[in-house]
């Protein structure tokens, strides 16, 4: 990375305070940033520190006031959103999957069967798999390990991550990222019931993924039964989440870790889903839905734009109201003597 603040300033709209233009060279956190980085102040727990920072440049929102002087030589940059401002110059000076393709490199102990399709400037690592009749778009990393299995579509400027598995007849859009050991395209949970046990139902359907997706570490993405699995453009999938059978998720919904979602539901465009949520199978969640860690989604959620918490989930307010119910009733319990303080004085 070697641009000055002015360039900065110019790519996020922004506006420079009224400091030399500089070069920079990096990027930093606020607490550790030192001549040449560049830094950002989204959280203002964290504003002692942009007085004290080495850093030449530091995006802030544009109401933003200075309530102390700051060590000469850094600068501001006032954007709309620092915090997305940064992740739009990281993706532009970061390395990341979408750098400039070079020449196609294989690894020699790569395999890559004769009837796939290997665009340009792919870089196929040690130990990688690419299986018959697939494509794989141009400027597409595979890291060690990863596999890519037959009759599948890898967009372009995709990385996936070591050990990283596509399953057959599955697709991935451009400038997807899959972490380390996600898996696309295993096998769904299905079985049917018999006198003997639970006979396998086969699960001949695929996994299709658009454009601009990111599944993180350890996180699997079950086949359909029939049909697609699918997620839609810019999903955003946390580490270690289960993804069941024709399960459909609309488009910039982000999930946070160690949630599961049961098969043949469908989760609307723009919801947040907070950490080990579970969700229930068959049902429809509506767009801009928010649900709070921890919480059990039973039913449909047919309102969009929700706030929800709880088992079952409910709004949230709702939610917080019942809680503080039920602690009033158990202090009421305990100075009755009927609470579980009473059982201890042989109450």
């Amino acid at each position: 990375m070697e641009v000055t603040t002015l360039d900065v300033a110019n790519l996020l709209d922004g506006q420079l305070d009224d400091v030399p233009n500089q070069s920079l060279s990096g990027f930093a956190g606020i607490e550790d940033a030192a001549k040449g980085d560049l830094t950002f102040l989204a959280n203002l727990a964290y504003e002692g520190h942009l007085y004290t920072t080495g850093a030449s440049a530091v995006l802030v929102s544009k109401e933003f006031v200075p309530s102390a002087p700051m060590q000469p030589g850094t600068c501001l940059i006032r954007v709309e959103d620092p915090y997305a401002a940064m992740a739009k110059l990281m993706q532009a000076y970061g390395t990341s999957a979408g750098e400039r393709p070079g020449p196609t490199q294989v690894h020699s102990s790569a395999v890559v069967e004769d009837s796939a399709e290997i665009g340009d400037g792919v870089i196929i690592g040690a130990h990688c798999y690419v299986g018959a009749h697939s494509k794989v778009g141009n400027g597409t990393k595979m890291m060690t390990g990863s596999i890519v299995g037959d009759h599948c579509t890898v967009g372009a400027e995709v990385l996936l991550g070591v050990h990283s598995v596509i399953g057959n007849k599955c697709t991935v859009g451009d400038k997807c990222i899959l972490q380390t050991g996600a898996t696309i395209g295993a096998d769904g949970f299905g079985f049917a019931p018999t006198d003997s046990g639970f006979e396998k139902i086969p699960q001949l359907g695929n996994v299709t993924i658009a454009a601009g997706c990111e599944i993180g570490a350890g996180t699997t993405i079950d086949r359909a039964t029939l049909g697609s699995t699918i997620l839609d453009e810019g999903v955003k999938l946390d580490n270690l989440i289960q993804v069941a059978h024709n399960v459909r998720i609309g488009k910039h919904t982000v999930i946070a870790a160690q949630t599961g979602i049961a098969g043949s539901t469908e989760i609307g465009a723009h919801c947040m889903i907070g950490g080990q949520v579970g969700i229930n199978g068959h049902i429809k969640i509506a767009d801009g839905t928010k649900v709070a860690a921890k919480s059990g989604i039973t039913a449909s959620i047919t309102d969009p734009h929700q706030v929800l918490q709880g088992n079952p989930a409910q709004p949230i307010r709702k939610h917080q109201h019942m809680q503080l119910a039920i602690r009033k009733l158990a202090k009421e319990f305990t100075r009755h003597g009927k609470g579980p303080d009473s059982a201890k004085t042989g109450s």
